[in-house]
């Protein structure tokens, strides 16, 4: 899960993907405690972690060669404060994840990938343009894993912060999938936190639910897509799925509408209807069981009625607005266009093509942003600020349609920068 958002899990789903990690956020600013920069401390910890481990199973070789030659990463503590489903504007975070790109290169790969997509929605139940959505919104079909080994990030984790049980944990399960023989230690490559493969497991969910979908006899996440699209399928059937039932849907509230909301307060159809609320063309509200209103940017934005397939979603990476871009970019798959409602800002998001463009213009008037790959980073955002402040706008750092327009009316460059891919 990424590349780049209230956690709750539902009772009847397995810990899920990343939900586990973002049920911590509460302890996200308390991740203090420095790397031990002592040479001794890391390898106290080393030999701790050992113990535990060959306590719990792990080989004895399996481990020392796992852990032969790993340093601490210094970097991995500063990751816990800059989760995008949590420091973004929610228009930021969707217009980035679901844009015409990534639902034209979906649709190709839906096509490509047409008869496993159709295996995993029969075996398990779950709607196959949510499938694909996971894969496009988790690594971008695969093309963005993470680049970080595993077994480092974990043991840094293990080592240092207030976190230290859950990483473990999630150490020890990295050393049971390289003992199992599945995957070999050094393809274990992934985010921060340790989520890898095609559709971002972390270790533990990895071995209790990554399934082998191609039949070679190894499950194997990152270079099989069959065992990636079935283990996800697997996944969000064992978080609650129900077949043949939608999401959720956007809806119209009436005019000054102070009702309940939330995705965990759910009320009968008729309940919502009676408060005046539509579907969004103006419609009867349709579907069964009961629905939470959600409201991701206040009554003034768009609103949403979420039904049990959306907290299985949620599931999977507890963010509401993560749930949202999974649904969103499923909807769009399938055909469907734009929210009705716009969001309620006169600075709206911009898909990865206009950040492109963003960082190349920005290029052409000299600031170093690397290559325009649409990732707006920390060279990107510093460019922002320093252009932002030339041209009198607020120095937020931030790639938005405001700074693109004023970009383009102060350069003279191409109008999208190439895909990088």
């Amino acid at each position: 899960m990424h590349s780049t958002a209230s956690p709750v899990v539902s009772p009847v789903a397995p810990a899920p993907v990343r939900s586990a990690l973002r049920a911590l956020v509460g302890a996200v600013f308390l991740l203090s405690a420095p790397v031990p920069a002592i040479a001794s401390e890391w390898a106290s910890c080393v030999k701790e972690l050992r113990t535990l481990a060959i306590g719990k199973g792990v080989g004895a070789q399996v481990f020392d060669s796992a852990l032969a030659g790993v340093e601490p990463d210094a970097d991995i503590l500063k990751a816990f404060d800059n989760q995008p489903e949590f420091t973004i504007p929610i228009w930021d975070y969707l217009a980035g994840l679901v844009d015409d790109e990534r639902v034209a290169d979906g649709r190709a790969l839906m096509e490509k990938w047409a008869a496993i997509l159709a295996q995993a929605e029969e075996k398990f139940g779950v709607d196959r343009f949510v499938i694909a959505a996971v894969w496009g919104v988790e690594s971008d079909y695969g093309r963005i894993m993470g680049k970080r080994q595993l077994v480092r990030s974990l043991t840094t984790l293990s080592c240092s912060g207030r976190r230290q049980a859950f990483f473990r944990g999630e150490l020890l399960a990295t050393l049971r999938i390289v003992q199992s023989g599945d995957i070999p230690v050094d393809a274990l490559v992934g985010s921060w936190a340790g989520a890898f493969g095609q559709t971002q497991f972390i270790p533990s969910t990895y071995l209790r639910l990554a399934i082998d979908f191609d039949g070679d006899g190894r499950r194997d996440i990152i270079n099989s897509v069959p065992d990636a699209l079935g283990s996800t399928a697997n996944y969000l059937k064992r978080a609650g799925w129900v077949t043949g039932q939608p999401w959720g849907y956007e809806v119209r509230l009436p005019a000054n509408y102070a009702g309940p909301t939330g995705r965990r307060t759910k009320q009968s159809l008729a309940q919502w209807s009676e408060l005046g609320i539509r579907m969004a063309d103006g419609g009867a509200l349709t579907g069964t069981g009961p629905a939470g209103l959600l409201l991701p940017s206040g009554a003034k934005g768009p609103a949403f009625l979420v039904f049990r397939n959306f907290d299985a979603i949620f599931a999977y990476n507890a963010a509401e607005s993560y749930a949202l871009a999974i649904a969103h970019l499923a909807d769009r798959l399938r055909g469907a266009g734009a929210f009705r409602t716009p969001w309620p800002t006169d600075d709206p998001g911009i898909g990865r093509a206009e950040r492109r463009e963003v960082q190349q213009r920005l290029l052409d008037r000299g600031f170093d942003v690397g290559a325009p790959d649409g990732i707006v980073g920390a060279r990107t955002r510093a460019a922002l600020r320093a252009f932002q402040a030339s041209a009198g706008l607020a120095q937020d750092g931030r790639a938005g349609l405001r700074v693109l327009q004023a970009l383009r009316a102060s350069t003279s460059t191409p109008a999208v920068a190439p895909v990088q891919k």
